[in-house]
């Protein structure tokens, strides 16, 4: 888990437990990939449906 955050987020978990302000941002970033994410699937799937 600690080279994933570390490669991810460029921080280590225990930066992530400890400090609240850094937990917010890598959280916000994951929401926005999420919903990137979900619009690209969306977008894919209208055009294979038409």
């Amino acid at each position: 888990m600690e080279k994933a955050m570390h490669t991810a987020h460029g921080i280590g978990y225990e930066v992530y437990c400890r400090k609240h302000d850094v937990r917010m941002e890598v959280e916000q970033k994951r929401e926005k990939d999420y919903i990137k994410s979900q619009r690209i699937v969306a977008d894919l799937d209208r055009k294979v449906h038409l």
